[in-house]
């Protein structure tokens, strides 16, 4: 283990030297359909590689919220007669670390070994990805620690006015529904849920497989059809639907004990791909995504001393995911709180940006996208976002140009034409 965190010190600063430089993406499609994504580096001796399908939280029912997450989570406690004590056991003692992650789109797993243990740590994470158990015994107890988790959320103010905004904001899309699902449907989750959402969602010709590091091309494609080929060969899973945009605004006020009011507003952004996507993550580095230099924390915290910070961002999804303003306060400043980022919004969509905010914001968004790419994990998070997502394969490489040829006109018409103000959510939890 202590080779392997070593290497990995190593290697953060043998990729920031080279970070500026281009990121070849290699690409190719197994044979049983699954998309690949390879950039090679021998740097050091260690690959990463991740596996990612279109079974996210969106794949849910209303009936059977939470069994995306129950899903991705169980196949990691048991896969192929290897109990979960087994499977930890098995990265353990060669070094090697898995992970993954579940959002509305995505589910995903990472492996991250040392090359020379590499046929050890894809043995077990095949078997993980080909032949999950899904046991019961540990589903019934998986399911008491997920209940005893959401009745805990459901006393937090975070988890209140996020659960309600994506809720209010998306109404009956699958977007709208909550992600880690509710005490009544985990409660009634079986295994034959859980085996049937695996062999629809976990298609070979779904998944997108990412790989970086010590391997050449040929070794890349044979680990990936291995993954591929030992994958559920099942129909490729469909799009979700389009997301209906809110016509008239809504606003919910949510009691609660804590002493801060949690406020959250938005409206339905931008898919991935989105050509306005540019514009609008310029220009929100200028209203409320640039931290301290944003024109959000300018009034609201710096003239007003109304929160301690105050934010604001588009996240692109499959569909328009949500662009978000959030910021907590003093339940007896919500009102003065709201009303000034409401107006700081109304302001910066009448007068729009100046060329000195434009130039600022490319400056600092080009200065800091090395940064972005100094690590073979984070070159793995594009990739995977490139290869789901169907971006471009010189993204990448592309991005600063994007970004320095981006205009104040364009800011302007951008957010004129997708942000709607008076069809905005506003969620308050604390409220007075």
């Amino acid at each position: 283990m202590k080779t392997l965190q070593f290497l990995l010190l190593a290697l953060s600063m043998f990729v920031a030297t080279a970070a500026s430089a281009a990121v070849k993406i290699q690409h190719w499609q197994t044979a049983s359909g699954s998309k690949v994504f390879f950039v090679e580096n021998h740097d050091l001796p260690i690959m990463d590689i991740s596996v990612n399908f279109p079974a996210g939280s969106a794949r849910d029912s209303k009936e059977k919220a939470g069994l995306a997450g129950v899903t991705r989570y169980m196949m990691t406690l048991g896969a192929d007669g290897m109990n979960e004590e087994q499977i930890t056991n098995a990265f353990a003692d060669i070094g090697a670390v898995l992970g993954g992650d579940l959002d509305a789109d995505r589910a995903a797993f990472k492996l991250r070994t040392l090359t020379s243990e590499q046929q050890k740590a894809l043995q077990t994470f095949n078997k993980i990805l080909h032949k999950p158990d899904f046991p019961d015994a540990v589903l019934q107890r998986e399911k008491q620690r997920i209940i005893a988790g959401l009745q805990e959320a459901a006393t937090q103010p975070e988890s209140i006015s996020s659960k309600a905004f994506m809720l209010a904001l998306y109404g009956a899309h699958p977007y709208g529904l909550p992600e880690d699902g509710e005490v009544e449907t985990i409660t009634a989750l079986k295994r034959e849920d859980i085996q049937s959402f695996y062999q629809q969602y976990y298609s070979a010709k779904s998944a997108v497989i990412a790989l970086i590091g010590d391997m050449t091309e040929q070794q890349a494609r044979d680990i990936t059809e291995q993954i591929s080929a030992g994958l559920p060969h099942t129909d490729a899973v469909g799009k979700l639907p389009e997301v209906t945009l809110p016509a008239t605004a809504v606003e919910q006020k949510i009691p609660h004990p804590a002493s801060q009011a949690h406020i959250l507003l938005g409206y339905p952004g931008i898919k991935r791909g989105d050509p306005d996507y540019f514009p609008l993550y310029v220009g929100n580095y200028i209203l409320g995504g640039g931290g301290f230099v944003s024109r959000l924390t300018e009034e609201v915290r710096e003239k007003r001393g109304l929160v301690y910070s105050v934010y604001s961002y588009f996240m692109p999804m499959a569909q328009p995911g949500p662009f978000q303003i959030g910021l907590q306060t003093k339940k007896e400043q919500a009102a003065d709180a709201l009303k000034v980022v409401n107006d700081t919004l109304a302001k910066f969509l009448k007068d729009g940006v100046t060329e000195k905010e434009l130039i600022a914001a490319k400056d600092n968004i080009t200065g800091g996208f090395p940064l972005r790419l100094d690590s073979n994990s984070k070159i793995l998070d594009y990739l995977n976002v490139i290869g789901f997502y169907g971006l471009s394969y010189t993204y990448l490489d592309d991005f600063n140009k994007n970004v320095s040829k981006v205009t104040a006109a364009q800011i302007n018409d951008a957010f004129i034409r997708r942000i709607k103000p008076e069809s905005f959510v506003t969620v308050v939890v604390g409220a007075q």
